[in-house]
């Protein structure tokens, strides 16, 4: 497993690191569907065997759910065997399944109590304010990351979805370590700005669903698609459903065959291709049982060649265009 440092940091990270967001359940609104407890502590303690030295959750992952599976298995761990941990603040439990959004200090400082007490740790490896909302109080919440860096609390801070404008404001106040962006071949939205701007400015970037929420795995299909689960939220996204659904298989379908051109799986490229940029620190892969993890890990070997990089261009562009078509005619109805 190669492993890069994150950003201003001392900490090296395995180039995967394990995503708990689908562990969460799907008890709450942005879930993954129902999950057997036994079966996510057991992934995570696969995901270390095979050499991820890192694990992402956040406080509003299953309402605290995640935190505390992530915090069974680490307990379970020998100490010098344990992985470092990131989670996330800015987001809480609101009631009645709505999603709060506060990055003022006392909340931000009851999440972080909240997380160490779930994590069973005494300090947080990276902890990120998990969207820059409300705008007007992220100065407040950098503020505060801050104190808790200082308190010991939490070891290096970062920032996950943040504009670079937003990131300017709160490097006048303190360093940012690292950027968790959705980043992947069907998200490329932060090549223009984003990844430009953090790697000038030596801030790490871990993007989030490299494999596009499942899409990019080669294992979805039409009937799979059809069959999530209402508690999943990928069935109410419009990039699982008719008729972007058959565009995006279709894109598969080509990476399946320069895949197997290659003797990888369409996960190996798909997450290889995000570190063709070298202001990609880490791939935040999420998984739900042992055998996930296990496909994939592989793409932390993995080293993605131009030939290849021009391959999936050309796939892309096609992708694309059938979008704008596809938009076309929807604007055409209205």
């Amino acid at each position: 497993m190669q492993t890069r440092v994150l950003g201003n940091s001392e900490q090296p990270l395995s180039v995967i690191g394990l995503g708990t967001w689908a562990i969460g359940g799907g008890d709450w609104k942005f879930g993954w569907g129902d999950q057997d407890d036994s079966e996510a502590i057991a992934t995570i303690h696969r995901a270390i065997e095979l050499g991820v030295n890192w694990i992402d959750t956040a406080a509003v992952y299953g309402l605290g759910k995640s935190e505390e599976l992530v915090g069974r298995a680490l307990f379970e761990m020998p100490a010098d065997q344990r992985p470092l941990v990131a989670t996330k603040c800015g987001r809480t439990n609101a009631g009645g399944g709505e999603i709060g959004k506060s990055l003022r200090r006392e909340s931000v400082i009851a999440e972080c109590e909240a997380s160490l007490k779930r994590l069973q740790v005494d300090c947080i490896d990276l902890y990120q304010m998990h969207w820059p909302e409300p705008d007007e109080e992220i100065e407040e919440g950098w503020h505060t990351l801050v104190d808790l860096k200082q308190q010991g609390k939490v070891r290096d801070i970062g920032v996950s979805n943040h504009s670079v404008p937003q990131m300017q404001r709160l490097q006048a106040i303190h360093p940012i370590t690292s950027l968790q962006p959705p980043y992947s071949m069907i998200a490329r939205e932060v090549e223009s700005e984003i990844l430009p701007f953090c790697h000038e400015n030596n801030i790490g970037v871990v993007c989030y669903s490299p494999m596009g929420k499942g899409l990019l795995t080669g294992a979805f299909d039409a009937a799979r698609a059809a069959s999530l689960s209402a508690k999943d939220h990928r069935s109410r996204d419009p990039r699982f459903q008719s008729p972007q659904l058959e565009i995006n298989l279709r894109f598969v379908a080509g990476l399946n065959k320069i895949a197997s051109g290659l003797g990888w799986t369409v996960s190996d490229v798909a997450i290889a291709w995000v570190f063709r940029l070298p202001a990609v620190t880490s791939a935040i892969v999420g998984a739900r049982r042992p055998t996930q993890i296990e496909q994939t890990v592989d793409a932390g070997t993995r080293t993605i060649d131009e030939a290849t990089v021009a391959e999936i261009e050309s796939l892309l562009v096609t992708r694309q265009s059938a979008l704008d078509a596809l938009e076309g005619v929807e604007q055409a109805r209205v």
